[in-house]
């Protein structure tokens, strides 16, 4: 069994970690730590828990094989300055902080970016994960393909969030009023992943500089991010397909459908779906997840999988909400 922790367990991404991990055969939850909520059961915050036994701790156990660290970005790498971690222990960061190459160190830890379908043997190889934002990973497994290809110079990129993307704290486009019946454009050309997607393509195609377009928005649902990228291309789209298929092949995850794609296909699952359009040299690429899954805590554990050498599918077989 692996012995997991769990720091910042009260939060979204921490509480789809824990009914993840609650149903997988490979794990044993050693501590959920909520310096807030010491003490309580896990339940009394995440109530679709209810009948666990967890109760939030607020003291490390070192009795694990790996950390998950779920709190806000910026935390994690202020809890490793404060807290000694013996080194044996595997940590996989769901924030922000070690991501981008010259911010994947930290004393005598280095993090690799854990997006599988860009580089599964190096996570495979790894003892510490930067987890990819939730929007890096649905604009990346779209252009990854072309990119792998040195096909990607620049993309325009749009997609839309749930406010699940937003965290569990309030603020004043997080309230229901402001959501319910509303969108809004946010971060427009200056969004904090941008600098992973750049990273990615860059990684795939060392020649060139690939300029990445981004204009985020927040949309008047809960879960899942839906993206469309366009980029020039000079081939068909039977190839286009071809290439697609051929690429995402051995990553169970990733689905290229010909029929048009919609959220209810991903929403609580690890899945990523995908679905190209062509109009005179112009390719548009149709990408959808479950931010909170695929997005976070899916692909943390499917991260996990991975670095204990376990089939990568294990407890992230769940059923889309199709209705």
């Amino acid at each position: 069994m692996i012995k997991v922790g769990i720091i910042g367990g009260a939060g979204y991404t921490g509480g789809e970690l824990l009914r993840i991990l609650t149903n997988h055969p490979d794990v044993h939850i050693q501590f959920v730590n909520s310096k807030s909520n010491a003490g309580n059961l896990i339940s009394s915050v995440h109530d679709d828990l209810l009948g666990s036994d967890l109760i939030f701790s607020d003291k490390l156990i070192d009795d694990v094989d790996v950390i998950f660290t779920c709190s806000g970005h910026g935390q994690a790498i202020q809890y490793l300055d404060e807290v000694s971690i013996p080194n044996h222990i595997k940590i996989i960061d769901l924030g922000n902080d070690f991501r981008l190459h010259e911010d994947s160190k930290i004393g005598e830890r280095t993090f690799i970016y854990g997006l599988p379908e860009l580089q599964k043997e190096a996570i495979k190889q790894a003892t510490n994960i930067a987890n990819p934002g939730c929007f890096a990973t649905a604009i990346q497994l779209g252009l990854l393909p072309l990119a792998a290809l040195g096909e990607v110079s620049e993309v325009y990129t749009t997609g839309i969030t749930g406010s699940t993307g937003a965290g569990q704290s309030l603020s004043s486009t997080g309230h229901f009023s402001w959501r319910a019946n509303n969108i809004q454009a946010y971060k427009t050309l200056t969004h904090q992943h941008i600098g992973e997607i750049h990273q990615s393509l860059l990684q795939l195609k060392k020649d060139d500089n690939p300029i990445v377009n981004f204009v985020p928005w927040r949309g008047d649902f809960t879960r899942g991010i839906f993206i469309s990228s366009q980029v020039k291309t000079k081939r068909s789209l039977e190839e286009l397909y071809d290439i697609y298929s051929e690429y995402y092949q051995k990553h169970p995850f990733t689905h290229v459908l010909k029929s048009a794609i919609h959220l209810k296909q991903v929403v609580n699952t690890n899945n990523a779906v995908i679905q190209l359009e062509l109009h005179a040299g112009n390719l548009v690429i149709h990408s959808a997840i479950d931010n909170l899954l695929k997005g976070a805590s899916g692909q943390a554990v499917q991260n996990m999988n991975l670095l204990f050498g376990l089939d990568e599918t294990i407890g992230l077989k769940l059923k889309a909400n199709s209705f």
